[in-house]
């Protein structure tokens, strides 16, 4: 879902610092049993290797089956009033890859057997629509040809592109050094990052902008400005070695000539950046996720802010915002936390302390398990051991509930399933973050933005 497109409508204590090496799975072999049927409590080590083994299945035994791409939604009732059941989405796609890398790492699937999957994704990346090499926001599966996202956005969509290259440059990283075919492999990679045309999508300015149509050009007209999901779009556009952009871009654009800094604070955190469309507040969680599954966020600063330090803090409101629970829903607390974009009892919406409608979104707590390690967890066994299979299925915790509107949906959304493989695999062994962090791209163009991080050489 375009998720900060939705929010502009709307109103628009663990060790962050440290990684755990992976642990056993031995406990979580039968991957599909349900909560309630576990009679053994099981260590954090195998509830995190049964979160994560679980949730994969949605980017592996759930793809779309001609692509081998993230599907937009998986709806266990079946229920698909848009008839969207084999449409692609461009960003969980991204998110889908890099679970893929924890499938294999973690030996839920063979390396070959991961290998053979990526192959068929890039054949199918490499014929599908593109729009100076950005795909769109959805693709019709079947096809390859855009599908579009609302009238005027049937074109390119950069954001979502970026999601999808972020994970893609993980793959290439993994399998660079490995044997001839995989090699391969990854020269095909580069040649679709290479060709993503990201000045283009400058539009004549010292911005990026979110959407370009061959039909209405530059209609949609929106500069992607922070803060928010997308500062890995500039990240990568001043990486690109074909088409990349100036340093000016960055900081006219994304960072506004400095009118991103911030100096809020809620229950106590400090907000360094001016949360788009929530002043003196904080966005809804994705917005700590997405362009920190594989930029390390660790350490992360530049002229504005530590990242690090704002994400956690959003994370830590929001925590403190649900124990506060000033509307008094059912459910919230220290065990029950998190809002971001979902599902909710009257449609998708985004979810956060300032549009609260009493909708926990299982990814915005899970997703945030390197930032809050302990608090996370907290949250995982209350939906495990507690909720159990009211909120717990075949590809992990579904999208969203709620206790108030006991409204307890067997439906899931890839761009909210993807982070939860992804972030708590980094916080367990770094294996994204060390692969997108290795690009030497990225670390020319981090230093050209001029960030700061421990990551850069």
């Amino acid at each position: 879902m375009k998720k900060y497109l939705l929010l502009v409508v709307i109103f628009l204590t663990g060790s962050f610092w440290s990684c755990q090496k992976p642990g056993k799975t031995s406990a979580t072999e039968n991957s599909n049993a349900s909560a309630t049927e576990n009679s053994k409590k099981l260590s954090d080590d195998e509830l995190l290797t049964l979160v994560q083994r679980n949730t994969f299945q949605y980017f592996w035994d759930g793809a779309e089956p001609t692509s081998g791409l993230a599907r937009e939604r998986i709806h266990l009732d079946g229920d698909y009033p848009q008839n969207d059941q084999n449409v692609i989405t461009t960003g969980a796609s991204g998110f889908g890859v890099m679970a893929i890398l924890v499938g294999i790492e973690r030996k839920f699937i063979t390396r070959q057997e991961g290998f053979q999957r990526f192959q068929k994704i890039v054949s199918y990346l490499e014929k599908a629509d593109r729009f100076h090499g950005a795909w769109p926001h959805w693709i019709q599966g079947e096809t390859g040809k855009v599908k579009p996202f609302s009238r005027k956005d049937d074109g390119g969509d950069l954001v979502e592109s970026a999601f999808l290259v972020q994970g893609l440059l993980c793959v290439r990283q993994y399998f660079a050094n490995g044997n001839p075919e995989e090699k391969a492999l990854a020269a095909r990679i580069n040649k679709l990052w290479e060709e993503v045309e990201w000045d283009w999508y400058r539009n004549g300015t010292n911005a990026l902008f979110w959407h370009w149509s061959p039909k209405y050009n530059w209609e949609m007209n929106f500069a992607v400005r922070g803060f928010n999901e997308c500062q890995i779009m500039y990240v990568l556009a001043a990486a690109s070695p074909t088409h990349t952009i100036p340093a000016e871009v960055y900081d006219q654009g994304w960072a506004r000539n400095g009118d991103i800094k911030a100096n809020a604070e809620q229950y106590g955190f400090k907000i360094p950046v001016d949360h788009q469309g929530a002043k003196g507040s904080v966005g809804p969680l994705f917005w700590a996720h997405y362009s920190y599954l594989g930029l390390d966020p660790r350490g992360l600063k530049d002229r504005y802010a530590d990242y690090g330090e704002n994400n956690r803090n959003q994370t830590l409101i929001h925590r403190a915002y649900c124990i506060d629970n000033p509307k008094n829903y059912k459910g919230y607390g220290e065990k029950a936390w998190g809002l971001t974009s979902s599902y909710s009892p009257k449609g998708y919406d985004g979810h956060s302390p300032n549009n609260d409608l009493g909708v926990i979104t299982p990814t915005a707590a899970l997703s945030s398990y390197p930032y809050t390690p302990k608090e996370s967890m907290q949250v995982m066994r209350y939906l495990y051991e507690e909720l159990g299979d009211k909120v717990w299925g075949k590809y992990g915790f579904y999208d969203a509930y709620s206790e108030t509107e006991n409204w307890f949906p067997q439906r899931y959304l890839g761009i909210d399933q993807g982070p939860i493989v992804v972030m708590i695999e980094n916080q367990r062994s770094g294996l994204l973050w060390n692969l997108f962090m290795s690009c030497p791209e990225v670390q020319n163009g981090l230093k050209k933005l001029g960030f700061q991080s421990p990551a850069i050489k």
